[in-house]
């Protein structure tokens, strides 16, 4: 993952020398997950519609546009256009009862994906996801699905911006902060079938919600010389979809510590800058409903852990973010999150 990284360079190191190094934290969000369809391979079990329904979605364990807390942009770039994968694996209950077997799912996106400056306070960030997943019956029987996912489009606005206290990185030398709060929306551009829910406790595995939801998103950051600290928190506001499915409203927070490396390529006299990163990453569901009625055991929460990298050299930025869960209660403990891993390559407007 390093020698990924290795190729990637000087944005960084300009805003650390002609602006604030909070700024970087101006793009690091985290957006809800979603669901979707189109099944190659049916798993059938013995229960019937009444009873898988009593453990429908959780989005965390789907396919989310962004990944749940992988976020909506990056901590080592501002303005960018690039692509993003994400990988999630999932342990689910294959029936619905404490001793069904367990099943091995995973969850695979890629991202086209940008933050587009409008004006100096105004970014547009988009995220256009393809999701392919698959997982395996202890039958020996397989499920795979792919499709378009859900398009997300969100606005932020920069409230409190920083202030600058000298040209190079040692005269800058105060705490400065950075304040952006956003709003936008999910289209349904990704198929949701009921149908594909059939057969697992996990019915999380699609490609889309159908539902046209509203995101609400905001940043804070605070630094001293390379050192700085981000919170972050969104809330997704979901509506009910055409087949009457209301997927539990969505809270993800965060907060993430790094510190920035600069040096410069000899040969060229291009600045590159390395960004180790820690962090927690929350996600909590609310309860779905479904015909207008409350679905038991679709509530859950998760707490990751988070390491990564991120790296810029002359116009390309990339980075590596690995997710391992702390604490989670999912689905009624039916769903079980063992690992997230985001990788991106972006171009630097």
């Amino acid at each position: 993952m390093v020698m990924i990284l290795g190729v990637f360079g000087s944005i960084f190191l300009h805003a650390e020398s002609l602006t604030d190094s909070t700024s970087v934290f101006s793009n690091f969000n985290f957006k809800p997950t979603t669901e979707g369809s189109n099944v190659n391979e049916n798993h059938t079990a013995n229960i019937g519609l009444s009873e898988f329904e009593e453990f429908e979605d959780c989005d965390v364990c789907g396919c989310g546009s962004s990944g749940g807390s992988m976020g909506y942009g990056t901590i080592g770039n501002g303005d960018f256009i690039g692509l993003r994968y994400i990988t999630q694996q999932y342990q689910s209950r294959d029936g619905i009862y404490n001793n069904s077997p367990w099943i091995d799912e995973n969850f695979n996106t890629m991202q086209a994906w940008a933050r587009i400056p409008i004006s100096q306070k105004i970014k547009l960030n988009v995220i256009v996801p393809y999701h392919f997943h698959n997982r395996q019956f202890i039958d020996g029987t397989s499920q795979r699905i792919n499709g378009l996912g859900d398009i997300s489009i969100l606005g932020f606005y920069q409230l409190i911006s920083p202030k600058l206290d000298g040209f190079l990185p040692e005269q800058q030398s105060k705490f400065k902060h950075n304040l952006e709060v956003g709003v936008g929306l999910k289209l349904p551009t990704g198929e949701y079938d009921r149908a594909n829910n059939e057969g697992s406790v996990n019915p999380s595995f699609q490609v889309g919600t159908g539902s046209w939801d509203v995101l609400l998103a905001s940043n804070y950051s605070v630094s001293h010389q390379n050192w700085g600290v981000g919170l972050l928190a969104n809330y997704t506001i979901k509506t009910e979809n055409e087949q009457e499915y209301h997927f539990g409203n969505q809270f993800n927070y965060g907060l993430n510590l790094f510190r920035t490396f600069n040096t410069m390529n000899a040969k060229t006299f291009t600045p590159v800058s390395f960004s180790p990163v820690l962090g927690l990453s929350g996600e909590i569901f609310g309860e779905n409903e479904s015909y207008g009625l409350a679905v038991k055991d679709t509530k859950g929460s998760v707490l990751f852990s988070r390491i990564g990298v991120e790296s810029t050299y002359g116009k390309i930025s990339g980075g590596v973010n690995l997710m391992l869960p702390v604490s989670q209660d999912l689905n009624g403990g039916a769903v079980e999150a063992k690992m997230r891993l985001g990788i991106h390559l972006n171009f630097v407007l």
